[in-house]
């Protein structure tokens, strides 16, 4: 097998040569005068939409709701449903979830407070 008339690679501990620095700007130019901006008001309102907000709403209707619906408005397994029920409307905005089974599904809502008399 021929040899290789190339010699290897040596390296040696130098750093590759950096680029020029480029020419710095001269003091004498005076940057054009800039009209102050006035503050933009934007037109129509940004309200964000959440899914806990969605979901509130869903439950909030006079109907209830299905853990089915629920997952397709908001592409949540059922799991983090059931998860979403028992630890933030339950727990944490300790809402009253009340559920019903209605051919073979279980119906739930946010049922209102009972009022003190």
């Amino acid at each position: 097998m021929p040899k290789s008339s190339r010699k290897p690679l040596r390296k040696t501990g130098r750093k590759s040569t950096r680029a020029a620095k480029r020419p710095t700007k001269s003091a004498g130019k005076v940057p054009p005068s800039v009209a102050p901006k006035q503050p933009v008001m934007p037109k129509t309102p940004n309200v964000a939409v959440s899914k806990q907000d969605k979901v509130l709403e869903m439950l909030r209707a006079p109907s209830g709701t299905t853990t089915a619906a629920i997952m397709k408005a908001t592409d949540w397994q059922q799991h983090s449903v059931r998860g979403f029920f028992a630890g933030t409307v339950r727990k944490k905005l300790k809402l009253n979830l009340t559920s019903k089974k209605i051919d073979d599904q279980r119906v739930y809502r946010i049922a209102k407070p009972a009022t003190a008399k």
